[in-house]
């Protein structure tokens, strides 16, 4: 609230501490586990743009910079980010966040600047995701968010190359064909062996998925179907063992961790 308050102050002429942001990624779309790293989009006004778009070379540049001397006026430890597209501020709690100055589009998506390679402007329509995801959502009795935080679990458990909105990408696929989707708590373990066998039977040439609502493209940065082929094998052991309640859950516990209940 803080950070929309300053943005507001500085370009708005506003003290609201809500207007003008979004908090957009994993965070936005409501699938993290761990909260760290909060993506926060902060909009400006497009006289603002203007200025930095006539800008003869790395306007974008120019635009991370003011905007972190603004947000230094209230903390004083931002930084921007190596990337060249955010700026991050790092609290002691462990909290960070990195955040977007952008331009909302008459399509509703915003444009973002990038400093890198001499500057140059972006696209990103992060509502059209969150609003995919939140659909599906409810269509399936609130088992597509689940399932994301639930493979979240097995990639930081089991070291899985996969990006967040690869993992939501690939849940909604699946979960918008499977027969069981709206089902209740009683068929996650069929959710989990089907999910994993789904992931594990995706061709290994295939590189770029398009994200839900947005159709921006996700790119795979590492190769999931060994760890998928091997998920979904304790899956089957987990079910073959339900019978055998601790057994099952240590079973689970190799897939999921600690956070799946001992």
């Amino acid at each position: 609230k803080q950070i929309t308050k300053r943005i507001n102050i500085d370009y708005w002429g506003s003290t609201s501490e809500l207007n003008n942001s979004l908090y957009v990624g994993s965070y936005g779309r409501g699938t993290e586990i761990f909260t760290s790293d909060i993506d926060l989009i902060v909009r400006l006004p497009f006289k603002t743009y203007e200025k930095f778009n006539n800008y003869s070379s790395n306007g974008q540049s120019a635009l991370l910079s003011e905007v972190k001397g603004i947000l230094q006026k209230t903390y004083g430890t931002s930084h921007i980010k190596g990337d060249g597209q955010v700026i991050g501020i790092n609290f002691t709690d462990g909290i960070n966040f990195e955040i977007v100055p952008a331009f909302i589009n008459v399509n509703k998506s915003y444009t973002y600047g990038d400093s890198n390679g001499g500057g140059n402007w972006k696209t990103t329509d992060p509502r059209s995701e969150i609003e995919a995801l939140n659909t599906l959502n409810k269509n399936t009795n609130k088992n597509l968010k689940r399932l994301c935080r639930m493979i979240r679990a097995w990639k930081n458990h089991c070291n899985v190359q996969m990006s967040g909105i690869l993992i939501d990408t690939l849940a909604y696929k699946f979960l918008s064909d499977w027969d069981y989707r709206d089902k209740s708590f009683l068929y996650y373990d069929f959710m989990s062996r089907d999910f994993f066998k789904y992931l594990k039977e995706i061709d290994e040439s295939k590189t770029y998925w398009l994200a839900p609502g947005s159709n921006r493209y996700v790119r795979k940065n590492g190769n999931f179907k060994y760890k998928a082929t091997q998920a979904y094998n304790k899956s089957l052991e987990a079910i073959s063992k339900e019978n055998m309640n601790h057994t099952a859950k240590q079973k689970w516990r190799e897939i999921y961790g600690t956070r799946f209940p001992n």
